[in-house]
């Protein structure tokens, strides 16, 4: 995931521009740029000095959303035949990807859901419920689309 694994990801993620310009790299670089860029904005919105550094979680929900972002645009450029523009995107996407911590996989998501679903004695009515709290449970390590997949599945 992060290159340096005594920072925070923020950090460790603007400390990765010199590499990619050393590297000639200029996907890494443009998408290391623009996340930097995202972070920065997230410290300012979140009425801090520019030049601070976002928390793990912080930084971690940016990088979900640049995800998002990158998964939107490919799946509209792609739906118009742009496919000279959806490529970008996904070279983007790739490294994001990286940056990202790794996500559970559907089989620990389901041990997860299972427990929760016992405690909370929760029916079909309620995978709403048992899907917010699920991901309040495993913040960021599991996707939102694969979590409801899994409730939807041992309630439906």
């Amino acid at each position: 995931m992060v290159p340096y694994p005594n920072m925070t990801i923020h950090e460790s993620i603007k400390a990765g521009i010199p590499d990619a310009m050393r590297a000639k790299d200029e996907v890494r670089l443009r998408t290391i740029r623009s996340l930097v860029t995202a972070m920065t904005n997230e410290v300012v919105a979140k009425k801090r000095k520019p030049d601070e550094f976002l928390t793990d979680d912080e930084a971690i929900a940016v990088l979900k959303r640049a995800a998002n972002q990158r998964k939107d645009s490919i799946e509209q450029f792609e739906k118009a035949g742009r496919n000279e523009l959806a490529e970008p995107e996904k070279a983007e996407l790739v490294i994001i990807s990286e940056l990202l911590p790794a996500q559970m996989s559907r089989e620990e998501i389901e041990v997860v859901a299972k427990a929760k679903i016992a405690e909370m004695g929760a029916d079909k009515s309620k995978a709403g419920m048992v899907t917010g709290a699920v991901m309040k449970d495993l913040k960021g390590k599991a996707d939102g689309g694969d979590v409801k997949a899994v409730v939807d599945a041992l309630l439906g």
